[in-house]
């Protein structure tokens, strides 16, 4: 191993077993999905059983008004990655006409017109379907329970609460009815109830159920899916969109998804893009998500020694940083759910090229690849701080100090960011998924009465300008930034890895891979490991600002080390000592069948389990 070599200490162990691994960014979900495996489950039973726990107990992170992306390999077929798409396409009325009328200049961060049709619970169930066992009632169970009956609240719930209780007394009153019992803010540690979604699980059970005792489990799962598409969650939240509401902007607009942008949609599966690195393949999501862009990360870090990649060390996090720059610029200009010239983005040449733009001092532009017949999108420049004098480093004091948190909403008490899920499982038989689940936070658009939950905010991610593969476009997905990964080696998956984090998922997995498969670190020892990631590219999030040369470490990478990225160029804010990074991961050796789990320590909540 030529990497610095990791701390003898970790928060915790990397588990080790035979039979199976859950890890997610929530006990209760990593528990119940490991419940499932216990009880005769596979992954996908266990990981659908989590997921949905993961609604009910991270509302701020996630909900089933939002989407998610899934990766995953078949112990049948644990070769052929498979990704998952649980992302909803711009309904048909969001056209940048109707947003520039309504007097916006950007999609708003939060409120109903940034609301893609959900894809999650879609995704979800066609994932029970095709590849699970379980009967929809008992995956639903769990959440259903913990909806009804109660869990004790995390601190960040009631943290969020407050953040935005102005916003639900003033405007969001059916949020204010969900979240604020009584009228006052939930306090950390008190048992948090959920009772219409408990009740909106039950209905789609009871409609999977109701007069199919001679169809088959596939038939009374998509009966359920229906139920969801056309029937009383698309035609409740077709009807109150309707009534304009406080969005980011600070101004009141209607949404425009309808029962038939519901309808119209349904999750479906795709074949998985791939590079190779030092002897492994990494398996991501097509560039309508930001997937590719880590494996254009390692495609221009290949080329690089090995000590040259060790992330603790100066000159391996400035490689990566100027790596991640050229990747995520590529990102902007090229990605969508459009004609993408990922062949050429992803060749070998092409790294060349991009490589040879890596020096030594920090770049401070946004720099794409030129590619022939195909015109780079340049997003519009908001930057974050005041510009530097000629020959003066800037102000680092106004650079973006954003922890990683990805997605902001705006309430009229300031700016509050919601985040995103994660939950990796491996089974007995060697079936692996890792699903990033995010949106439809309780703080990103008004509760919907009966239902109790709220509609996501993905369609800040596309652009109101024309000429971007991202620009928004009726029936056109949002370039998502949810990006979980599935490691495979000798032509058989090995490991599933993810992140909350926005546009920080990919960087701060792209540190786990250098570790793990270059350094030789076990999965707890990379995912405790001190993080950065740059922020010198436009935010996929509302208001879309950037800080050119921008670098968020934490404060473990050292001051030696952070001294030198300074006078290499570097806008450098610290973050604290344990504030970047929220990965889980599980793995497996097909040779000798041992598992293992990890999972993040920061924040207090993330856990593995398994045996």
């Amino acid at each position: 191993m030529t990497f610095t070599a990791p701390s003898t200490f970790t928060t915790r162990p990397t588990l080790q077993g035979t039979f199976g691994m859950s890890a997610s960014t929530h006990w209760l979900a990593t528990a119940s999905a490991q419940a499932v495996l216990e009880r005769g489950g596979n992954a996908f039973d266990a990981a659908v059983a989590g997921a949905f726990v993961l609604h009910v107990v991270e509302p701020h992170l996630n909900g089933p008004g939002g989407d998610m992306v899934g990766i995953f390999a078949t112990a049948e077929n644990p070769g052929q990655p498979i990704v998952l798409v649980g992302q909803g396409p711009a309904p048909a009325a969001a056209t940048p006409a109707h947003y520039l009328a309504e007097g916006l200049e950007l999609v708003p961060g939060s409120g109903a017109l940034a609301a893609a049709v959900p894809g999650a619970v879609d995704a979800w169930l066609l994932l029970l379907r095709d590849h699970g066992t379980w009967e929809l009632g008992d995956v639903l169970a769990f959440a259903i329970g913990y909806a009804r009956h109660g869990h004790p609240m995390l601190e960040r719930v009631s943290a969020s609460i407050a953040t935005v209780a102005r916003l639900f007394t003033e405007h969001w009153t059916t949020s204010a009815e969900q979240w604020m019992p009584g009228g006052r803010i939930p306090e950390a540690g008190e048992l948090l109830r959920n009772e219409a979604y408990a009740r909106t699980l039950e209905a789609l059970v009871e409609a999977g159920s109701a007069g199919t005792s001679n169809q088959s489990r596939e038939a009374r799962i998509d009966a359920a899916r229906d139920e969801w598409r056309s029937g009383f969650v698309a035609q409740a939240v077709s009807a109150f969109v309707r009534t304009p509401h406080r969005h980011s902007s600070g101004t009141d607009h209607a949404g425009v998804i309808t029962v038939d942008d519901f309808a119209a949609f349904g999750a479906s599966f795709e074949p998985a893009v791939t590079a190779d690195f030092r002897g492994y393949t990494i398996a991501k999501s097509g560039a309508w998500g930001q997937g590719p862009a880590l494996l254009q990360m390692l495609n221009i870090l290949d080329g690089f020694d090995d000590d040259d990649l060790d992330p603790s060390t100066a000159s391996g996090a400035h490689t990566i940083l100027e790596a991640e720059k050229l990747a995520l610029a590529d990102r902007d200009a090229y990605y969508g759910d459009a004609d993408v010239p990922l062949s050429h983005l992803l060749s070998t040449e092409y790294a060349d090229e991009r490589r040879a733009l890596i020096g030594r001092t920090a770049s401070l532009g946004f720099r794409p690849g030129r590619i022939p017949g195909h015109h780079p999108f340049l997003p519009p420049m908001r930057t974050s701080y005041r510009p530097p004098l000629a020959g003066s480093r800037g102000d680092v004091a106004l650079a973006r100090a954003d922890s990683g948190a990805g997605e902001p909403t705006v309430a009229p008490t300031g700016e509050t960011r919601g985040d995103t899920c994660h939950i990796d499982v491996v089974d007995r038989w060697g079936n692996l998924v890792s699903a990033t689940p995010s949106g439809g936070w309780l703080q990103s658009s008004p509760a919907i009465p009966g239902l109790g939950f709220c509609l996501g905010t993905r369609l800040q991610m596309t652009w109101l300008e024309e000429g971007s593969p991202s620009t928004l476009t009726p029936g056109k997905r949002p370039r998502t930034t949810l990006t979980p990964t599935l490691v495979l080696r000798d032509g058989a998956a090995v490991s599933a890895v993810g992140s909350p984090g926005g546009d920080q998922q990919d960087q701060w997995q792209l540190l786990y891979l250098l570790r793990t498969i270059v350094g030789g670190y076990t999965p707890q020892q990379a995912i405790d490991a001190p993080a950065f990631h740059t922020t010198s590219f436009p935010e996929s999030f509302w208001p879309r600002t950037w800080t050119p040369g921008g670098v968020v470490v934490e404060d473990r990478l050292g001051d030696a080390v952070i001294t030198e990225l300074e006078c290499q160029g570097h806008l450098v804010t610290r973050a604290g000592r344990w504030a970047l990074g929220r990965l889980s991961s599980v793995t497996r050796d097909p040779d000798s069948g041992i598992m293992q789990a990890a999972a993040n320590p920061r924040g207090m909540q993330g856990y593995a389990a398994g045996r």
